[in-house]
């Protein structure tokens, strides 16, 4: 009776709380949204650029590939092949930010882009246009290629996410690697980001609604997102040892019950 009593003391322990995202969130309570903060160019970035104007013909010298994005209706940008012109051929398009920060672009020769917004990147461009006589009407639009971040840790799907628009979150990146581990720290979550020639870390609890305040909320391109595990991994030893005192206590419990019912 004893031995039973063990048995089922040892397996009320376990726990089987789920863990659950913004637990402190309040559903009385408006959590306001903090500035948005544009994604800024940085070295290694491929750049689509596109130029438009009311005469066609005089933007066409400053595209590449222009018959990959088109003017829809509405007047918003939008791709005209099915690749969205990243890739034509096997060959990646789009201009490289080399090392130093510079796009070499068509006519206008090198451009200084490191640590601009996409905003700041076209309106750089429009006013070279507009000062140079070349355009007096461009309408620049800029798209950041390979916007991607890594997850890694205690996700589901570990692995690099390419990211289709400017925006995304801790949350919706945490969403797409399949949502966090049984074995997942929740209150530290790391999101690794390269600033300014350096790299800065930033620690987040996804449970609690400060999250919203952190700069790493919204990710940026090339950011590394790691979630700690809260128990660190057994080795193939202990994994062992794990299995034969799971059957032991499996049959010593067997046991007990065969002697209670008996009895």
């Amino acid at each position: 009776m004893m031995m039973l009593m063990l048995v089922l003391t040892m397996t009320s322990c376990i726990n089987t709380k789920k863990l659950i995202l913004l637990k402190n969130m309040d559903t009385n309570t408006s959590y306001p949204i903090g500035q948005l903060r544009d994604i800024k160019v940085q070295r290694d970035d491929r750049l689509y650029i596109f130029v438009t104007a009311k005469n066609p013909e005089l933007a066409a010298p400053f595209n590449q590939n222009s018959q990959t994005m088109r003017i829809s209706e509405t007047g918003d940008m939008v791709n005209a092949s099915a690749n969205g012109g990243n890739d034509r051929g096997g060959l990646q398009t789009g201009f490289l930010v080399d090392m130093d920060g510079y796009i070499q672009y068509p006519i206008l020769g090198k451009l200084k882009v490191d640590g601009l917004t996409r905003k700041e990147v076209s309106q750089l461009i429009q006013q070279r246009l507009i000062d140079q006589g070349y355009i007096s009407d461009p309408i620049v639009y800029v798209e950041i290629q390979n916007l991607r971040v890594t997850m890694m840790g205690e996700v589901n799907a570990q692995g690099v996410q390419s990211v289709p628009n400017a925006r995304i979150t801790l949350l919706e990146a945490i969403s797409r690697a399949g949502g966090l581990s049984a074995n997942a720290d929740y209150k530290n979550v790391e999101v690794i980001r390269e600033e300014n020639g350096v790299r800065n870390m930033y620690k987040m609890d996804v449970q609690s609604t400060d999250i919203f305040q952190s700069p790493a909320f919204y990710l940026q391109q090339n950011d590394i997102v790691y979630v700690h595990p809260k128990f660190p991994p057994t080795t193939t030893k202990e994994d062992r040892t794990i299995r034969f005192y799971s059957l032991g206590i499996g049959f010593l419990s067997f046991i007990a019950t065969m002697l209670v019912l008996f009895k």
